[in-house]
Formats: C-alpha cells, sequence, structure tokens
C-alpha cells in the first residue's frame, strides 16, 4: 500500500510542472498533436516554443525536454511561460553551429532561377534538430510515450535588395521546412565620400555628372557566421527593373571601368563607387533618373572567397529588355532615386546666364546713353543762354 501511494505521489509531482498546475491548463491538458510546436525562423536567432500541457499529460514537465539530447547542457533547457495562453516552454539558440545546441547545419547548392538565372551557384541554408524527451521512469518497461518534436527553418542566402521585410513563422511537430529571410538585415545606401559618413543629399536638379556616388550594402542584426558579397549591382532606369532599361555597374569578377569595388565579401557591409552617369534615352528631359539595384548573397564568412571569381557567370550589356523574369513574390527596392544633370540643362543654364547678362549690358548701355543725351542738351541750353545775356557775352569775347 505505501509502494502505490509513494507511485502515485510520484507521478503526481511529475503531472505538475515547475510553477504550473494540471488546473491551470484547462483545454489544453490534452494529448500532443502535430501543431503543438511553434518555430520562428529569425535573422539572429531561432526560436521555439512547445505546447506545455500535453508534455505534462504525456507524464513529462519542462526539465525532461532539451534540445538534441544536450539534457546536461541548461542552455539547451526550455524556459516557461506560463503568462501566454495556453502555457508554452520556449526555446532559443543563435544561429551559430558552436552554440546552437548541436543543430544541424546544411548548406546545398543549385542552378540559379528567375532573376539569378546567371549564377549557377545559388545557395540555401537549412537548420535543423530535434527536442526529445527523457523518460524518467525506473525499471523494465515504461507507459509514458516518447516525445519528438522536429524543427527546422531554411533560409536563401541570395537576395535582391529591397525594403520589403519579411517575418515567416513556421509550426509543425514533423519534419518541415520553414521559410526564413535575412533580407530584413540589408540595407542599400548611398554617400558622398570615400569615409562613408556623409549620407549623398541629390538635390532637385540633378547631381552634376562624373560626381562619385558611393554605395554601400550593410547588414544589421545578422548573425556573424555570415558576410555580405556582391554578386551584381545595376542601374535601372525604373524603381522596379521589369521591362526598363539597365546597366551593369558590375557582375562580381567583371565590372565596369569606372566602377571602383572597395570591399567585397570580407564583412558585414560592401562598398563600391562609381562616377553619375546618364541614360541616352533620357537625353531630351531636364533630369536623368535611375535606380540602383544588388543582387547579394550571404555567405559563411570562412567560405566568401570561394565565391568571389569562381562562379560562372554572363556579362550582359544595356538593353532595352531588363534582367530575367522576376522570382514569386519578389522583395525589391532600390536605392531610391539618383537624379543626374543631363548636357541639355546645361547648355540651357548656360543661355540663360548668357541671356541675363545681355539684357543687363543692354539696360546699362542704354542707362548711360541717355544721361549722355541730357547732358549734351543742358550744355546747348546754357550756351544760347550766354549769348543772349550782352554785357555777358562781352566779357565772353574779351
Amino acid at each position: 500500500m505505501g509502494f502505490l501511494f509513494s507511485l502515485f505521489l510520484a507521478l503526481t509531482l511529475l503531472r505538475e510542472s515547475q510553477g504550473l498546475t494540471i488546473a491551470e491548463c484547462g483545454d489544453s491538458y490534452r494529448r500532443p498533436e502535430k501543431t503543438d510546436i511553434l518555430v520562428t525562423c529569425g535573422t539572429g536567432t531561432m526560436e521555439l516554443a512547445i505546447f506545455v500541457c500535453p508534455v505534462m499529460f504525456s507524464g513529462y514537465n519542462e526539465s525532461l525536454l532539451a534540445l538534441n539530447n544536450r539534457f546536461q547542457d541548461p542552455n539547451c533547457k526550455g524556459m516557461l511561460d506560463t503568462t501566454a495562453t495556453p502555457p508554452l516552454l520556449r526555446f532559443q539558440f543563435p544561429i551559430n553551429e558552436n552554440s546552437s545546441c548541436g543543430s544541424v547545419f546544411k548548406i546545398t547548392s543549385a542552378s540559379g532561377t528567375g532573376i539569378f538565372q546567371d549564377f549557377s551557384n545559388i545557395q540555401t541554408i537549412n537548420i535543423s534538430g530535434i527536442i526529445r524527451s527523457s523518460d524518467p521512469s525506473i525499471g523494465i518497461v515504461t507507459y509514458n510515450e516518447e516525445l519528438v518534436y522536429l524543427y527546422s527553418c531554411t533560409y536563401p542566402l541570395e537576395y535582391l535588395v529591397n525594403n520589403t521585410k519579411i517575418d515567416v513563422v513556421g509550426s509543425s511537430i514533423a519534419i518541415k521546412d520553414n521559410n526564413g529571410s535575412f533580407v530584413s538585415t540589408l540595407s542599400l545606401q548611398l554617400f558622398k565620400d570615400v569615409n562613408y559618413t556623409s549620407p549623398l543629399q541629390i538635390p532637385p536638379t540633378g547631381l552634376n555628372l562624373k560626381t562619385n556616388i558611393y554605395v554601400q550594402v550593410k547588414a544589421t542584426n545578422l548573425t556573424r557566421k555570415f558576410n555580405v558579397l556582391l554578386d551584381r549591382c545595376y542601374a535601372s532606369t525604373s524603381q522596379f527593373p521589369s521591362n526598363s532599361t539597365y546597366f551593369d555597374l558590375f557582375v562580381t569578377c567583371s565590372e565596369d571601368k569606372r566602377t571602383t569595388i572597395i570591399v567585397n565579401g570580407d564583412t558585414q557591409y560592401a562598398r563600391f563607387s562609381f562616377p553619375a552617369f546618364r541614360f541616352t534615352e533620357q537625353q531630351n528631359l531636364t533630369v536623368s533618373t535611375y535606380y540602383l539595384h544588388c543582387i547579394t548573397r550571404l555567405c559563411d564568412s570562412s567560405a566568401c572567397k570561394d565565391f568571389k571569381c569562381n562562379t560562372k557567370r554572363r556579362r550582359r550589356e544595356v538593353e532595352a529588355t531588363p534582367p530575367p523574369t522576376v522570382l514569386s513574390d519578389p522583395t525589391t527596392i532600390s536605392s531610391g532615386p539618383i537624379i543626374t544633370s543631363t548636357e541639355s540643362a546645361i547648355a540651357s543654364a548656360q543661355v540663360n546666364e548668357v541671356t541675363s547678362i545681355s539684357v543687363g549690358l543692354g539696360i546699362a548701355v542704354g542707362f548711360l546713353s541717355l544721361i549722355a543725351l541730357l547732358m549734351v542738351g543742358i550744355a546747348c541750353y546754357l550756351n544760347k543762354k550766354l549769348r543772349q545775356t550782352p554785357g555777358l557775352s562781352k566779357m565772353l569775347n574779351n
């Protein structure tokens, strides 16, 4: 009888998680289901959340679950969140192989499609693992079912830089690839100095041709596992490059002779510069307006060198038909409009300046001529008066 009571007490204590009772679970105290895990694929960390009440129902508590069998590492255990409804057991780890509690990192490569069709090595990284229960039963048999939660996040490592943030949350208790994105960490900025300290302010009248434009594509709040490598940067006459003229500034190993690559693939920012130009199709406009786009690769910091100049690429020239068809649901932004003065605008300004000077000279000459005429008239009048005065006339004659 004492043995049965002790067993009942042990099971009761086991089913009461730390700080959480069965009564607090309500309707969520049930058998586990396939939707009992939530996976958030972040830019620097992965976050997992498991409904804890089904865990209690199965004879476990939060201390008996761990990432990838790392039961002895407290960093690989979950934290109980009783403020959530229903209560959750939360796991979090950085996207870094050295501190990811045994998660598996697998990089796959494939030929590019859509907007990336000119690149033969487009990479994707998959991060996966398992949350498993540790059965506390003592004896030859157990009546507790094993709890297994499989998680997986897949991130593409090639992006057309844009400002549309994508936050994707997936959930599954079975193997399922949940899509994540690092694109929200990337930004494209323009500067006017080689030190990249002063943002470029473009006046309404446009930049002068050949003005140096300094470009930076930077990752912010991105896991340190990856560096930024620009595969291709180009300018187009439309903010959305479909069906518009475009010009390649560089395609990794082949750049326009006027483009200078400063740093690329060595840090979490890439930099290059080029002189302001204009599109000839806009020569009849007062200013030439275009946008910058950069196809950006995030590469493992230890392997970026392998992608700098050894991937098969095809050089493209200026055409009326732009880059290949875009990806489904692309996230596209440009640098914002770059406006340059055209030759006609400069010539017009010079003509206006010459016209203004001519008008000014004409007014001045006319004014001086009027004064001269007045002085001649006054002189003639005074001479006539002097001759009409007899005494004064004799004095002048003597």
